[in-house]
């Protein structure tokens, strides 16, 4: 006869999950853990989710900022979270296809640890620069950093975010010289270029748009092969640079293990959201972001699989792999 010691673990986690039925549940606050400082992207549409699911759900959400260590903070107390639909993530596709091959040990895995809701939007970062420099687009970059070797920084939101990848990615497509600054989070960098502390950014749209409009910063490309509806003046990059074109992507998840009811209400809201007037009017035109999908679940786990590969790939390419 197994130990009666031996079983609680495997009791508590089983009453945690009875106790999460879709009739008991939320049956306390839900906490949507965003692994970033405040005002970012991953903040903003955490906190839009969060508001959605309040109203349609009926039961109080809250958002919760834990950044630090690349991301690896925030996503790791999720994956250790009770599987009950009481802890949720605002992942990004750095921390959990990124992480994997930029860091040599990661505490959690973003396959077997958590269970994918759905994919909010995909962002296509903007090129800033602070208008004291004498660059107006992306070949005046290039030809202001091979004149300046060295001279030239530029920020992110932290090791292994878009942000430092884009700048990697750039220097390797280019063959300049940039020192790479990491903060934690885009509105601390993007504050900085404002003030001339750094020379540029790889910044998401939200909290640059404003700056741009108010003349704080000069935007100069997208990261995407198309330009944006949100800044349609601005180039792609890649018209310059052949090659570059990406956009990384916001997803909401679950601990592995949360019941697949609570997990289709949770997908149900946010996609109908999505495809509302009101989501695709946010998200396109107030954010300047591609609004995600309406893929289940399941086909988001086997996304994540395929996107720890292929941005695996880009690590390796920015010599950015196997952080101690």
């Amino acid at each position: 006869m197994t130990p009666r010691w031996l079983l609680w673990p495997f009791l508590v986690l089983l009453a945690s999950i009875i106790s999460a039925s879709p009739q008991d549940w939320p049956s306390k606050t839900v906490t949507v853990v965003v692994p970033f400082t405040p005002a970012g992207s991953t903040d903003l549409l955490a906190r839009i989710a969060a508001q959605v699911w309040e109203q349609r759900i009926g039961k109080p959400f809250v958002v919760e900022n834990r950044p630090g260590a690349g991301q690896q903070v925030g996503v790791n107390a999720v994956a250790k979270a009770a599987p009950d639909g009481h802890t949720l993530l605002m992942a990004t596709s750095s921390a959990m296809a990124v992480n994997p091959t930029l860091y040599k040990k990661l505490a959690y895995d973003p396959v077997k640890d958590f269970q994918p809701i759905a994919m909010v939007a995909h962002l296509p970062f903007i090129l800033v620069v602070n208008p004291a420099l004498p660059i107006n687009s992306v070949a005046d970059l290039i030809k202001y950093a091979k004149e300046n070797p060295g001279k030239l920084s530029f920020g992110s939101g932290g090791v292994g975010a878009s942000h430092h990848l884009y700048g990697e990615m750039f220097k390797s497509l280019t063959g300049v010289q940039m020192t790479h600054v990491p903060y934690r989070g885009t509105v601390p960098a993007l504050n900085d270029v404002i003030a001339g502390h750094i020379p540029l950014l790889f910044s998401d749209p939200p909290p640059a748009l404003p700056q741009i409009a108010a003349g704080k910063v000069r935007a100069i490309g997208v990261t995407t092969a198309k330009r944006i509806a949100s800044l349609p003046n601005v180039p792609p990059i890649a018209d310059t640079v052949k090659g570059f074109d990406t956009a990384p992507w916001q997803m909401l998840m679950a601990p592995a293990g949360t019941p697949r009811p609570i997990i289709d209400r949770l997908h149900s809201e946010i996609v109908r959201y999505i495809a509302s007037p009101e989501g695709q009017e946010k998200l396109v035109n107030e954010m300047g972001l591609i609004p995600g999908a309406p893929t289940s679940p399941d086909e988001l786990a086997k996304f994540v699989a395929k996107e720890v590969e292929d941005w695996g790939k880009l690590v390796r390419l920015a010599g950015a792999a196997g952080i101690e």
